[in-house]
C-alpha cells in the first residue's frame, strides 16, 4: 500500500529472524540516544517531560522501538515522481532514427570548388548526427522516468506520500522539506497544476451542457482564467500517457499532504510562510466534493487560531476573489453554503465554523464589526434565520455560537448610555460609602470612648463592692465576736445565779434549824464549815450596743465598737488566707501512662503567682473531667530517644564656592542658601510674617509656613552678629534680602517660644485626636481581658494540660508566661497531623462549650496591639510642655496684650488636656494591672507584646476550629465508603447529583471561557489535529459571548443575525 515505513517485527518470519533484544549500553550512550530518539519524535514539552521521567529499561525498549521503524523510500522518490507528472516533454513518444551519415570524398578527381562542397556537407551531416543523438538520449531519458512512474497514478504516489508524512520520522519529513529536495515547492506546484486542470474539465463540462441548453445562464466559474495547456485534446493525450488520477482526487490528497505537513512545528511554520501554499489551499475550495471543501475550511480555521493566521487567510481570499471574479469576498464561499446540491452536515458544520472564527478571532472590536457586515452583505444574516431552527445540533451549536458572538452595536450603544447612568451611580454610592465609613469610625470611636466610661464606672463600682464586702466581712466577724463574748457573759451570770441558789437554800436551812433550837447556837467549827455569805451578785450586763452606722470610705475611719462593762477586749481577727502566698498547697506531680512530649513554656514560681490570674486557678480539678486518655493516644511518644559596623560612615561634604554677591551677608554660604529657598516658599513681606509671629495669627501665616520658619531660627552665634550689627548702626541696606529678612526675626522677642506655640496650637486638636482613640482603646482592652472569666477558665485548662504533660519530669507548676500560649501550635501529636491546640479546641468544645466564644469578651485588643505606650507618654509630655509655654506666654504678656488666639485657645483646651492627662493615668494603670495580673513585669513588655499574644492566640484558636471541622468532614466521607448498600446507593446517588451539577458548572465555565491565539513559537507535533479536535468538541466563543447570550435571552430578544452597525 505505500505505508511509507515498514516494521520488520510485523511478519513473524522476520520476528523470528530479529533477536529478541540487544542489550543495554552504558547509561551515558543511553542517554545520548534516548535523547536523539527524543529530537526525533518532535513531542511538545509536556509529553517529553513524561517520557524523560521513565527508568532506563522503558528508555532502551523506546529506542529500540524507534529504530526497527525504517522509510519505505526515500523523499526524493516521490518528488522525482511529481516532478516528472508536472512536465510535459515526458509524454512524448518521438521515434528518432538514429543515422549515420557516410560522407565519400575522391580528392584526386574533384575540383577545388567540389573539395569545399564537400566539407560544407560533411560539417553539416556532423552536426546533424550530433543533434540526432541528443534528442535520442532526451527520449531515452523520458522513456526511463515513465518507467519509474510503473503502474502508479499520481493519486496512488501522492496517497504513499501522504501516509510517509504523517507515519514516518521527523527527519524523514525535515529532509523532505529542505532546502535540497523543496518537497514544500513541488507539493504546491501540483496542487496548482491539479487545480487548474480540474477547472478547465468543469469548464469544459458546463461548455458541453451549455451547448445542450442554450437557455441556462453561464455559471460563474467561466468566468475563471482559461489555461492555454492543459484540457486541450493534447494535454488529455498527455494525461493518458503518463497515468495521471483523476485531477479532484489528486486536489483532495494534496490537501492531505498539506495538513500532514503542517501537523509539525517545522513544515506548519513553512508552510505559513509560503506565498503560494495557503492561497492554493483556499483556491481548493472550487473543488466538487463537499468532503474537500468541508477539510479545507477546517484547515483555514486552524490557521486563524495561530497568530499572524488571521491575515494570511484573509489575504488568500483576497487572491480567491481576484482568481474567481468574485464582486464580493466569500461570495463563492456563501454560494456553496447557501446553495447546496445535497446536505451535507460535516461540510456545513465546517462552513458555519470557520465563518465565525474568521469574523471574531481578532481582537479589535471595530475589525469585528466590519467582517460581520461584510457577510452582512452577501446574504449570511438572513440565511442564518433559516438555520437557527435546524434539526441537525452539531450545526445549531455553530450556528448560535456565531449568533453569540456577534456585536450589535445599537445594543452596545445602550449599553454605553446605561453604563454611563450606572458609572454615575456607582460614584454616587462610592461616595456615600465613604461617609458611611467616616461615621462608621466616628461611631466606633464614640463606643469606644463610652465602653471606657462604663469600664471606669464598672471599676469604680467593682472596687466599692469590694470595699463594702471587706467592710462587711470586718463587722460579721466583731458582730459573731461580741456575740460569743455575751454568750460567755449569759453562761458566767447563770452559773452564779444558780450558786447563789444553792447557797440561799443551804442558808434557809440553817435559818430553820436555829429557828427551831434557838438556844443552840453554832459553834466555831460549824461556822467554819459554812464558809463566808456569798457576796451579792453582780448587776446583768447591759445589752450589746446597736450596730454602728455605715462607715464612709477608707476603711481605716471606722471607728472600734464599744466595748461591754467589765467584759475583755475581744481577741483580734483571725489572720486572712490568701491563695497564692507561702500557705498555698503544695500540687502533686502527675504520672502518665505514656510519655509524652514537653510543652515548652515558661512556669512562674510559686511566688510569682501572688496577686496574679495563676492565684485563683485550681487545675486539679479539671484532672477528672478532661479526656486524657485520649489525649495520651494522640500526643504519646515512642521510645525514650535523645531527647555592623555602621554602614553609613559620614564623609565630608564639599562647600561650593559662591559668587561673591553684590551685597554683604552674615550668613555662611549654605546658610544663605537654605534661608533663600525657603524664604521663597512663604510669599509674604517681611513686616507681614513679623507681625502674624508676634500676633500668633495662624490665618495668616499657616501652619506648614510656622514649621518653614522653625527650620530657619537663628542660632545664637547668628542672633549676636545681627545685634552687633544693628547697635554699631551699620547701613541695613547693604545686606542682603535673606539677612535683612534675618534681621527682622531676630527683633521679635520670645521668637522661638511664639513660633512653638503656634505650631503647638495649630497641631493640638490633632494630637488630642490621635491620642484619644489609643488611650481608649488600651483602657477597654486591659479592662475587657482584666475581668473576662471566660479567659480565665482557657488558662485553667491550658494550665492542666502543661501540668499533666510536664509535672512528672519537670515538676508542677502555678502559672505559666503568656508567651507559652504560641508554643501550644508546636506541640504536635504521634502522627503530627494535629497539635495541642487542636485538641484544646476539641477539648472545649466537647467539656467546656460555654467558654467557646471567649473572644468575644476581648474587645479591642487588635487596636490595642498596635498602641505604643512610651510613644503616647512622650507626646503627652510635650502636650503638657506645649501649655504651659502657651500660659506662661499668657501671663507674659498680660490680659489685654494677649492675642485673642491665645486666649481662647487655652479657655477651651486647657480642660481637655486635663482629661487627657488623666485618661493617661487610667490607661497606665489599668495596663499595669492587668500585666501584672497575668504574672507579667509591666516595665518589660509593652502593649504591643502584651495584646498581640492575645491576638494570636484567637487567631490560631479560630484557625482550630475551622481545621477540626474539616478533618471531621474527612474522617465522615472515610466513613461513609464503608457503609451498608442501602445507605451505599444513597451515596452514589448523591455523588451522581453532585458530579452532575459540578459538570454543569464546568460546562458553563467552558462556554465562557475564550481560546487564546496560539503563537506560531508554541505550535507543537500535533498542534494542528489538536486544534481541530478542539473545535471539533465545542464551538469558538469568545469569554463576552455567554453574557450576551444570557442578557438576550433574559430581554427576549435573541438577535436575528443583523447587525446595523454599518
Amino acid at each position: 500500500m505505500g505505508n511509507g515505513e515498514s516494521i520488520e517485527t510485523t511478519r513473524p518470519e522476520l520476528r523470528a529472524s530479529l533477536p529478541i533484544r540487544l542489550p543495554m549500553p552504558d547509561p551515558t550512550e543511553l542517554e545520548r540516544r534516548f535523547t536523539k530518539v527524543l529530537a526525533s519524535m518532535d513531542l511538545p514539552p509536556d509529553k517529553a517531560k513524561v517520557l524523560k521521567g521513565y527508568d532506563d529499561e522503558k528508555k532502551w525498549d523506546l529506542i529500540c522501538d524507534q529504530e526497527r521503524v525504517h522509510a519505505k523510500d526515500p523523499p526524493n522518490v516521490y518528488l522525482n515522481k511529481l516532478r516528472t507528472y508536472l512536465d510535459p516533454r515526458a509524454s512524448r513518444n518521438h521515434r528518432v532514427r538514429t543515422l549515420y551519415p557516410i560522407v565519400y570524398l575522391d580528392l584526386p578527381g574533384m575540383c577545388i570548388w567540389l573539395l569545399v562542397s564537400r566539407l560544407l556537407m560533411g560539417l553539416l551531416l556532423f552536426c546533424f548526427w550530433v543533434t540526432t543523438q541528443l534528442l535520442v538520449v532526451r527520449v531515452n531519458f523520458n522513456i526511463l522516468k515513465r518507467k519509474m512512474l510503473g503502474d502508479a497514478t499520481s493519486t496512488q504516489v501522492l496517497r504513499d506520500l501522504e501516509i510517509s508524512l504523517r507515519t514516518n520520522h521527523i527527519e524523514w519529513v525535515r529532509e523532505f522539506l529542505n532546502d535540497e529536495n523543496q518537497g514544500l515547492d513541488v507539493l504546491v506546484d501540483y496542487l496548482s497544476f491539479s487545480q487548474v486542470v480540474m477547472r478547465r474539465e468543469q469548464l469544459l463540462n458546463r461548455e458541453k451542457s451549455a451547448s445542450l441548453d442554450s437557455g441556462l445562464s453561464r455559471s460563474p466559474i467561466r468566468r475563471m482564467r482559461r489555461s492555454n495547456t492543459v484540457g486541450s485534446p493534447r494535454g488529455l493525450k498527455y494525461n493518458t500517457k503518463l497515468n495521471m488520477g483523476e485531477p479532484r482526487d489528486d486536489v483532495h490528497v494534496c490537501i492531505m499532504c498539506l495538513r500532514a505537513i503542517m501537523n509539525h512545528q517545522y513544515g506548519f511554520n513553512l508552510v505559513i510562510a509560503h506565498k503560494h501554499a495557503i492561497n492554493c489551499i483556499a483556491l481548493s475550495l472550487n473543488h466538487r466534493s463537499l468532503r474537500t471543501k468541508a477539510l479545507v475550511l477546517e484547515l483555514l480555521a486552524a490557521v486563524c487560531l495561530v497568530s499572524g493566521g488571521h491575515e494570511i487567510i484573509l489575504s488568500a481570499f483576497d487572491n480567491f476573489k481576484e482568481v474567481c471574479n468574485e464582486r464580493h469576498r466569500f461570495d463563492t464561499l456563501m454560494e456553496y453554503f447557501r446553495n447546496y446540491e445535497e446536505f451535507h452536515i460535516d461540510f456545513m458544520v465546517a462552513c458555519m465554523q470557520f465563518v465565525n472564527i474568521v469574523v471574531h478571532s481578532v481582537d479589535n472590536m471595530n475589525f469585528r464589526v466590519h467582517l460581520q457586515h461584510e457577510f452582512t452583505q452577501i446574504g449570511m444574516d438572513d440565511y442564518l434565520e433559516r438555520l437557527k431552527n435546524t434539526e441537525s445540533d452539531r450545526l445549531a451549536v455553530q450556528v448560535h455560537a456565531y449568533l453569540d458572538n456577534m456585536i450589535d452595536v445599537a445594543q452596545l450603544l445602550e449599553d454605553s448610555e446605561t453604563k454611563t447612568d450606572a458609572l454615575e451611580k456607582v460614584a454616587e454610592l462610592e461616595e456615600e460609602l465613604s461617609h458611611m465609613h467616616e461615621r462608621l469610625q466616628e461611631v466606633e470611636e464614640e463606643a469606644m470612648a463610652k465602653t471606657v466610661e462604663l469600664e471606669k464606672q464598672l471599676s469604680e463600682a467593682n472596687e466599692d463592692l469590694q470595699e463594702i464586702r471587706e467592710l462587711a466581712r470586718i463587722q460579721e466577724h466583731e458582730m459573731n465576736t461580741l456575740r460569743k463574748v455575751v454568750n460567755e457573759k449569759d453562761e458566767e451570770s447563770r452559773k452564779r445565779q444558780s450558786l447563789l441558789d444553792a447557797k440561799l437554800q443551804e442558808l434557809e436551812l440553817i435559818k430553820q434549824n436555829l429557828e427551831d433550837a434557838p438556844d443552840v447556837l453554832p459553834t466555831a467549827t460549824q461556822l467554819e464549815k459554812l464558809g463566808p455569805p456569798p457576796a451579792a451578785p453582780p448587776p446583768p450586763p447591759p445589752p450589746p450596743p446597736p450596730p454602728p452606722p455605715p462607715p464612709p470610705p477608707p476603711i481605716s475611719s471606722i471607728p472600734p465598737p464599744p466595748r461591754m462593762l467589765g467584759a475583755p477586749p475581744p481577741p483580734p481577727p483571725p489572720p486572712q488566707t490568701e491563695h497564692g502566698t507561702g500557705a498555698m498547697t503544695i500540687k502533686k506531680k502527675v504520672q502518665s501512662k505514656y510519655r509524652l512530649p514537653l510543652l515548652n513554656w515558661t512556669p512562674l514560681k510559686p511566688q510569682q503567682v501572688k496577686g496574679t490570674i495563676f492565684s485563683d486557678l485550681d487545675d486539679e480539678k479539671l484532672m477528672t473531667v478532661i479526656d486524657f486518655h485520649e489525649f495520651e493516644e494522640l500526643f504519646r511518644l515512642g521510645p525514650a530517644g535523645p531527647i555592623s559596623r555602621d554602614p553609613t560612615v559620614g564623609t565630608p561634604k564639599l562647600l561650593k564656592k559662591l559668587k561673591k554677591p553684590e551685597n554683604i551677608s552674615l550668613l555662611e554660604p549654605n546658610r544663605l542658601r537654605n534661608v533663600a529657598i525657603t524664604r521663597r516658599k512663604i510669599e509674604m513681606t517681611n513686616d507681614e510674617i513679623v507681625r502674624a509671629i508676634i500676633m500668633l495669627d495662624l490665618q495668616r501665616l499657616s501652619l506648614d509656613m510656622v514649621d518653614i520658619l522653625l527650620t530657619i531660627l537663628p542660632n545664637e552665634s547668628e542672633f549676636k552678629a545681627y545685634k552687633e550689627f544693628e547697635r554699631n548702626k551699620s547701613n541695613i541696606a547693604v545686606l542682603t534680602d535673606e539677612d535683612k529678612f534675618m534681621l527682622q526675626l531676630c527683633k521679635v522677642e520670645r521668637l522661638s517660644q511664639k513660633l512653638q506655640i503656634m505650631s503647638f496650637v495649630g497641631n493640638y486638636h490633632d494630637n488630642i485626636h490621635h491620642l484619644q482613640p489609643q488611650l481608649n482603646a488600651l483602657i477597654a482592652a486591659s479592662m475587657s481581658i482584666r475581668n473576662s472569666q471566660k479567659v480565665k477558665k482557657m488558662l485553667e485548662i491550658i494550665l492542666a494540660f502543661g501540668n499533666y504533660m510536664n509535672s512528672a519530669r519537670r515538676g508542677p507548676a502555678y502559672g505559666f508566661k503568656l508567651q507559652s500560649l504560641d508554643m501550644l501550635l508546636d506541640t504536635k501529636s504521634s502522627d503530627k497531623k494535629i497539635n495541642l491546640m487542636h485538641f484544646l479546641v476539641h477539648t472545649v468544645q466537647e467539656k467546656f462549650l460555654d467558654i467557646i466564644n471567649f473572644e468575644a469578651e476581648l474587645r479591642f485588643i487588635e487596636k490595642a496591639a498596635l498602641v505604643s505606650l512610651e510613644n503616647i507618654m512622650t507626646d503627652v509630655h510635650e502636650l503638657e510642655k506645649g501649655m504651659e509655654i502657651s500660659k506662661k506666654e499668657y501671663q507674659t504678656r498680660k490680659e489685654r496684650d494677649a492675642p485673642i488666639v491665645l486666649r481662647d485657645f487655652l479657655g477651651s483646651s486647657e480642660e481637655k488636656l486635663k482629661k487627657l492627662i488623666t485618661d493617661v493615668k487610667t490607661a497606665k494603670d489599668a495596663y499595669h494591672r492587668v500585666v501584672e495580673y497575668f504574672g507579667e513585669n509591666p516595665r518589660m513588655v509593652s502593649p504591643t507584646t502584651f495584646f498581640s499574644q492575645f491576638v494570636r492566640f484567637v487567631n490560631a484558636f479560630k484557625q482550630a476550629v475551622i481545621d477540626n471541622e474539616r478533618r471531621k468532614k474527612l474522617e465522615f466521607a472515610a466513613v461513609d465508603d464503608v457503609l451498608p448498600p442501602t445507605l451505599q446507593k444513597k451515596k452514589e446517588k448523591r455523588l451522581k447529583t453532585e458530579a452532575a451539577a459540578a459538570e454543569g458548572t464546568k460546562t458553563r465555565t467552558r462556554q465562557i471561557k475564550e481560546k487564546k491565539l496560539l503563537n506560531k513559537d508554541e505550535v507543537y507535533h500535533g498542534a494542528l489535529e489538536d486544534i481541530l479536535l478542539d473545535l471539533k468538541n465545542e464551538p469558538y466563543r469568545r469569554a463576552d459571548a455567554y453574557r450576551r447570550s444570557q442578557r438576550r435571552r433574559v430581554e427576549g430578544l435573541m438577535p436575528s443575525g443583523r447587525s446595523d452597525a454599518c
